[in-house]
C-alpha cells in the first residue's frame, strides 16, 4: 500500500475475536464483518490494525509477527503500593472509566470523592503522590447509586428510543415480506441496517449488537423467513400440526404411535396465549403459584417433623395414605396423641388434599387454553400474523437481547467500582493492627486452656 510519502503494509490482528467451540476456537459472524470492514476501509483501531511504514519492518529485520507491531493484550490491572499502604483508590484507575464519564459526567461525582493526601509518607511517593478517592456511597448502594442517576437513567432510555426507532423502520420492511423473497437478502440488509444504526454509539460495540441479531437468525429467524418465502403452502400462515411420536418396538422394529399435542412453528403458542389470552394464563399462574406454596409448606413439615421422635418418624415414606392410616391407627387403638400432634396429622392431609384440588384445577386450566389457543389459529387474519411474528416474536426477542447487553455494560461498571472498593478499603496499618489484635486474643485463650506460646 502507499501511505503518503512512503509504502506501507496493513496489518490486522483479529486473534482475540472469536468464541470457543468444544476444542476450537470459531470465528462469529461479528468477527469475520469485523475484520473484512477493517481491510476493505483500511480502518486503523487500537490494538486491532494499523498501517506499518517498511522503515519500521526493516528495524525488526523484516520479522512480520504481529505482536511486533500490534500490541493487542489487555492492559494490565495494577497494584497501587501508595494505595494498599494508605487507603483510597488510585486517580488512574478512575479515569480508566472515562468511558463512563463521559456520557454520564455527574456520575463520577455521586461515585467517588477526593481523598485527602495521606500523611507521614515520605520518599518518592510523597513528592510525586497521584491523586486517590474515596468511595463516596456504601458499597451495598453501588448499583443503585448508578442505576437511578438521572444521567444513567437517560442514557438508558436514549437507547431504548434509539432501537424503537430501527424498529418501527424494519418491521414496516419485514410485514411487506411475500412468499418468493430472498431469506439471505433480507438477513443481509437488515443486519447491516442494524449495524450502520449502532455505529458510534457511546458504551456499546455496534459488533455486538449485530452479533445478537445473527445468532437470532441462525436459532429461529432464518427457518421462519424460509417458510414464509415458500411459494407452494408458503407466505403468512399459521399452520398447525400434530406432534407423533413413534415409541420404539421389538427388534427394532417401529411401534405404538403416541400424539403428544400439537405445534405451529411459524407462531407459537405463547405467542397466542400472551396476546389472546392473557387473563386465562394469568389464572393458570395463580394455580402453580398456589401449588408451589403447598408443596413448599409440605415439604418443611416433612423435614420438621418426620426427625427422630417426630410425628413422622415411625412412617417409613411420608405421605396421603400413610399419615390418614397413621392418625385411623392411633385414633382406634387408643394409642397416646397429644392434641398437637394431632393437628400436626390433620394439618398435613388438609395440605394434601388441598395439593390434589389445585393439580386438578391446573390440568383442567391447562387443557381448556390449549385447546382455546388451537382453535384460534384459523380465525387469524394475515394482518395477525404479521404483528405476532414481527412484533411479538422477532422484534421483542432482539429487543430482549439488545436489552441484555446494556444491562451487561452497566453491571460491568458496579462490578469494577466494588472491585476498587474492596481492593483499597482497608490499608496495610490497619491490617496489621487487626492481625496483632487476633493474635493477642488467641494468646489470652491458650494462657487460659494453660497452654503457653512461645
Amino acid at each position: 500500500l502507499s501511505g503518503g510519502d512512503q509504502e506501507v503494509i496493513f496489518m490486522i490482528d483479529a486473534s482475540g475475536g472469536f468464541m470457543k467451540d468444544g476444542p476450537k476456537n470459531r470465528l462469529r459472524d461479528q468477527d469475520i464483518h469485523k475484520i473484512v470492514d477493517v481491510f476493505n476501509k483500511r480502518l486503523e483501531l487500537d490494538k486491532y490494525s494499523r498501517m506499518v511504514p517498511f522503515d519500521e519492518i526493516e528495524k525488526n529485520e523484516f520479522n512480520l509477527n504481529l505482536p511486533r507491531y500490534i500490541d493487542s493484550q489487555e492492559a494490565e490491572d495494577i497494584q497501587d503500593i501508595a494505595g494498599h499502604l494508605q487507603g483510597g483508590i488510585p486517580a488512574a484507575d478512575v479515569e480508566a472509566l472515562a468511558r463512563y464519564w463521559e456520557v454520564c459526567p455527574q456520575l463520577r461525582q455521586i461515585l467517588f470523592s477526593p481523598r485527602p493526601p495521606a500523611k507521614g509518607l515520605s520518599g518518592a511517593a510523597a513528592q510525586s503522590k497521584p491523586a486517590y478517592f474515596d468511595l463516596a456511597v456504601e458499597k451495598s448502594a453501588i448499583k443503585s447509586a448508578i442505576y437511578e442517576h438521572p444521567q444513567f437513567a437517560a442514557f438508558i432510555a436514549q437507547m431504548s428510543a434509539h432501537f424503537a426507532a430501527w424498529r418501527e423502520k424494519s418491521a414496516a420492511a419485514l410485514m411487506d415480506l411475500q412468499p418468493g423473497c430472498h431469506p439471505r437478502q433480507v438477513i443481509a440488509a437488515l443486519a447491516e441496517g442494524l449495524l450502520a444504526h449502532y455505529a458510534g454509539r457511546p458504551l456499546i460495540d455496534a459488533y455486538d449488537i449485530y452479533q445478537h441479531l445473527m445468532d437470532y437468525w441462525a436459532a429461529t429467524m432464518q427457518d421462519d423467513l424460509y417458510l414464509i418465502a415458500q411459494n407452494d403452502n408458503g407466505g403468512w400462515k399459521a399452520a398447525t400440526y400434530r406432534v407423533i411420536e413413534t415409541k420404539k418396538g421389538k427388534d427394532g422394529k417401529p411401534g405404538k404411535q403416541v400424539d403428544k399435542g400439537w405445534a405451529c412453528d411459524l407462531v407459537p403458542k405463547p405467542l397466542i396465549v400472551a396476546r389472546y389470552f392473557a387473563n386465562e394464563q394469568k389464572a393458570i399462574d395463580q394455580f402453580a403459584e398456589q401449588l408451589e406454596s403447598v408443596a413448599a409448606r409440605l415439604n418443611e413439615m416433612e423435614e420438621e417433623h418426620g426427625a427422630e421422635n417426630g410425628v413422622f418418624s415411625d412412617l417409613e415414606k411420608v405421605t396421603f395414605a400413610a399419615v390418614r392410616t397413621r392418625l385411623k391407627e392411633l385414633s382406634q387403638t387408643g394409642g397416646e396423641l397429644s392434641d398437637e400432634e394431632r393437628e400436626v396429622l390433620l394439618q398435613y392431609l388438609d395440605l394434601c388434599v388441598k395439593e390434589a384440588e389445585l393439580k386438578k384445577c391446573l390440568r383442567d386450566a391447562e387443557a381448556a387454553l390449549d385447546a382455546h389457543a388451537y382453535a384460534h389459529y384459523p380465525k387469524l387474519t394475515e394482518t395477525e400474523i404479521k404483528t405476532l411474528v414481527v412484533e411479538d416474536k422477532w422484534l421483542a426477542a432482539l429487543e430482549a437481547a439488545i436489552h441484555g447487553e446494556m444491562e451487561r455494560i452497566s453491571q460491568a461498571l458496579t462490578q469494577r467500582v466494588k472491585e476498587l472498593a474492596e481492593r483499597y478499603e482497608t490499608p496495610l496499618p490497619q491490617l496489621n493492627e487487626r492481625v496483632e489484635d487476633l493474635q493477642a486474643k488467641v494468646q489470652r485463650h491458650l494462657e487460659s486452656m494453660g497452654f503457653a506460646w512461645e
